[in-house]
């Protein structure tokens, strides 16, 4: 948290404390929305939704070390970026399965982007010499 604290911050950053309950409250979402959709009875095919659930998770947590050990906030920036595309397709895929399943990846989606503005500023504001 050292190299965090050092950084110069975009102006609306949250405190650090914010960011704890905010991803409980998103992963509860998250595991919910998979749960609703693997629960809903359909003829459809769902793999795409599982696939895409897969590959956003996945990502999503690549982007903790990327930033926070690695302090590549340009990678982090990348990884982000194909989230926030991964996220969407995987409320598309979840949307023609579960309406139910998809809203409740809209709090998530939001906060990704919110998130993604932030790095994109950490980025800008804390240049890599």
């Amino acid at each position: 948290m050292v190299w965090y604290s050092s950084l110069a911050k975009p102006e609306f950053t949250p405190e650090s404390w914010v960011f704890t309950p905010a991803w409980l409250f998103l992963y509860g979402l998250i595991l919910l929305s998979l749960l609703v959709y693997k629960n809903t009875d359909s003829n459809s095919n769902k793999a795409a939704g599982y696939l895409f659930f897969c590959i956003q998770i996945v990502l999503n947590f690549l982007w903790t070390p990327a930033f926070f050990t690695q302090h590549d906030i340009k990678m982090s920036f990348i990884i982000i970026c194909l989230m926030i595309v991964f996220v969407i397709l995987n409320i598309i895929a979840f949307y023609r399965i579960s309406k139910i399943s998809a809203a409740l990846l809209v709090p998530y989606i939001i906060w990704i982007c919110f998130a993604a503005y932030l790095n994109y500023w950490f980025m800008v504001l804390n240049p890599v010499e």
